[in-house]
């Protein structure tokens, strides 16, 4: 066998495994992103309606549903990074740095309103403070 055919079967097999991994992060972000909805609905329904605890089951469920949001957002970033990886033209790198910012930002925006809504969080980031 030879070096060329050798490096030509290496290639397919990173692009087939490439594309795997891409759409295993797709598929990752949507299962998370969707128990995180599910589980946010039980919650309001359970605490809010049945509860009569509308207002705590509201930042309850807001709080679950920013989280798997916010793990969902990770997997798409990986996976955009995976997918652009075998790309060598400029466009597909330019579209992955605009893609990673706005997912970037607005994964730093849950988790600054996951933050606020946590009091167990704002807590535990009080006592990791070092005293002066």
């Amino acid at each position: 066998m030879s070096i060329e055919a050798l490096s030509q079967n290496m290639a397919l097999t990173v692009r087939v495994l490439n594309g795997f991994l891409t759409s295993t992060c797709q598929l990752l972000a949507l299962v998370v992103i969707l128990i995180g909805v599910v589980r946010a609905m039980v919650i309001y329904l359970k605490e809010g309606v049945f509860q009569g605890k509308t207002s705590e089951a509201f930042q309850h469920s807001r709080l679950t549903m920013g989280y798997a949001f916010s793990l969902g957002l990770s997997f798409l970033v990986g996976a955009s990074i995976l997918k652009t990886m075998i790309s060598s033209q400029w466009d597909d790198i330019a579209r992955l740095s605009v893609i990673i910012a706005v997912r970037t930002v607005l994964n730093l925006l849950l988790e600054r309103a996951i933050r606020r809504g946590s009091p167990t969080l704002e807590l535990s980031a009080a006592t990791e403070q070092p005293s002066a």
